[in-house]
């Protein structure tokens, strides 16, 4: 049916993007360090031990600057080193108090003025803190997002919709025909669960962090604002680009 050409992670939620060769996936778990930390603002009391809904975080849907982070993680070391082509490079420990705080300066120039600001950088206790109220993985589509660019008439990147597992190979859309169903991804089981509603973040070049596509507006020429599904692992194993992809 198709293949797996990208792996993706984000370990700051909605602060950075990092690719990955290959993958442990393990049943019922989001990607080992996806969403592993996230953002409060100034209006919210989350303090990562339980999952909440993503209006409690900073996120690129109110702050689109944000989107130009790239993001690498030494989990042996537990450094980060944070990229944005604004701001001098950012290495922390997130575990570390005095890192956390030159972290939140380091990115409060990113936020607007008139949006809550970010408040302080939370560890995800139970699992990552993605934005379904149950463990998942999101899967992308390259026919659907080359369909979205088709309707906006211009090249756009893949990133600006920030999902974990990217497929080609495939028709437009056929991702939406598997909710309800299984799929294979090399040896690991997936459900698929449901489409993913889109929100502003995506109209957000990744490498600059300026809205320059009308994402939104494309998507509702087919009569909805969704793209991507979320699906959950069913069964454990390691995942590698370049795996088959089929239906189970």
């Amino acid at each position: 049916m198709g293949q797996l050409i990208e792996i993706w992670r984000h370990p700051i939620k909605s602060h950075g993007r990092e690719a990955l060769e290959s993958v442990e996936m393990t049943a019922g778990d989001t990607i080992p360090g996806d969403r592993a930390y996230a953002v409060t603002h100034d209006q919210s009391d989350a303090d990562g031990s339980t999952w909440v809904p993503c209006q409690n975080f900073s996120r690129g849907s109110k702050a689109p600057e944000l989107m130009a982070i790239d993001l690498t993680w030494n989990e042996q070391q537990n450094t980060m080193t944070l990229t944005h082509p604004k701001l001098p490079d950012l290495v922390i420990n997130p575990d570390d108090a005095e890192d956390q705080k030159r972290f939140l300066v380091w990115e409060a120039s990113l936020m607007p003025d008139n949006r809550a600001q970010s408040a302080k950088l939370v560890r995800a206790v139970a699992r990552g803190m993605t934005d379904t109220d149950y463990p998942s993985i999101t899967i992308g589509n390259m026919s659907s997002h080359r369909a979205v660019a088709q309707k906006l008439g211009k090249r756009i990147s893949h990133l600006r919709w920030r999902c974990n597992f990217w497929l080609d190979g495939l028709g437009p859309w056929e991702e939406f025909e598997w909710i309800g169903k299984d799929v294979m991804i090399g040896d690991v089981s997936f459900e698929v669960r449901e489409r993913c509603v889109r929100c502003l973040s995506t109209t957000a070049n990744p490498k600059t962090g300026v809205r320059d596509a009308d994402t939104l507006g494309a998507l509702e020429t087919w009569g909805h604002r969704e793209f991507t599904v979320y699906a959950t692992p069913k069964t454990s194993g390691t995942l590698r680009i370049g795996d088959p992809v089929r239906l189970a």
